[in-house]
């Protein structure tokens, strides 16, 4: 397992590469990237969690997505009181280390090392997190939980998806659907792991690589969120009966490094804009030594 995801990663930064480059080379503005990051998160990854609904019902499946809603639940009410303990104070940091990248690079990884079929394991972990950044994490970025959206937390696109997935499930239409449809999802699908990483890629490009060195701030950030989270993660993890799929599943995603939208909610919040996009930067860049370290531990104790 943690040779197939060093191997994923090794991909995926190569794919970040193709982003630096694009920027750098003056091909890709930054207003680019973000009609990118716009078409993936309203489009491509809304389309994968359809997709993963789009299997057989069956009386296992349904224990297996009540199985992952529980641990999607404990691993990210872990990071969270975490990240709130050590960062009470600083909200990009708080808000950085308690959300992961579950989106851009822990679906694309849980894609590529576990299959597509893998992700519905993933689905209400990527949702709940979402839906918790539109809540507390606006909480935390503003400083005033009078500030919260009810609106956004339930109409975005991940609530959609799932709702849309979750139908098509149920009913059982789900794997009867159109074999033209079914490739046309497959096909958008297929794009998400190069884009996200490409999307990453323009953040690295805008980031001062040498005062990011020598900042020390970003190293504990990323320690926390790469070492220490999943580390309770898997303790926690370890407790629990579940199939190990659904827990390698929900791992990956909580082990991920800082989730972009963490830039996203510093801009719109007044906060430091530059600092948020160093800890994503420099999260994911040493997610690539401390990821397969994390499933290599994972295989030994789960």
């Amino acid at each position: 397992m943690a040779g197939i995801i060093l191997n994923q990663i090794v991909i995926m930064f190569l794919y970040m590469l193709v982003g630096f480059g694009l920027y750098r080379w003056g091909k890709l503005t930054k207003e680019g990237s973000r009609d990118i990051a716009a078409l993936l998160v309203n489009i491509v990854i809304p389309v994968v969690i359809v997709r993963s609904f789009c299997v057989e019902r069956s009386t296992a499946r349904l224990a297996a997505l009540g199985a992952s809603t529980v641990v999607a639940v404990l691993a990210l009410g872990a990071s969270m009181l975490i990240a709130r303990l050590v960062y009470r104070r600083e909200p990009i940091e708080d808000f950085g280390t308690a959300f992961s990248n579950a989106g851009f690079i822990g679906l694309p990884l849980v894609q590529s090392v576990l299959g597509a079929d893998a992700v519905f394991y993933l689905v209400p972990f990527v949702v709940l997190l979402n839906l918790g950044q539109w809540s507390y994490g606006v909480a935390i970025m503003t400083g005033d939980p009078g500030k919260l959206r009810p609106r956004a937390i339930l109409v975005n696109p991940f609530t959609f998806s799932t709702a849309i997935g979750l139908l098509l499930f149920l009913s059982g239409l789900g794997d009867k659907l159109p074999e033209v449809i079914g490739s046309t999802m497959q096909g958008i699908a297929a794009v998400n792991s190069p884009l996200a990483m490409i999307v990453l890629g323009v953040y690295l490009a805008q980031a001062d690589l040498v005062a990011m060195v020598g900042n020390w701030r970003l190293y504990a950030v990323s320690a926390v969120r790469l070492l220490l989270v999943p580390a309770a993660t898997i303790l926690i993890l370890a407790l629990l009966p579940y199939d190990v799929r659904i827990r390698e599943t929900v791992l990956i995603a909580a082990a991920a490094p800082v989730g972009a939208n963490v830039a996203i909610y510093a801009q719109l919040n007044g906060r430091d804009y530059t600092y948020a996009c160093q800890t994503v930067v420099m999260s994911t860049l040493l997610s690539i030594a401390t990821m397969p370290a994390v499933m290599a531990l994972a295989e030994r104790v789960l």
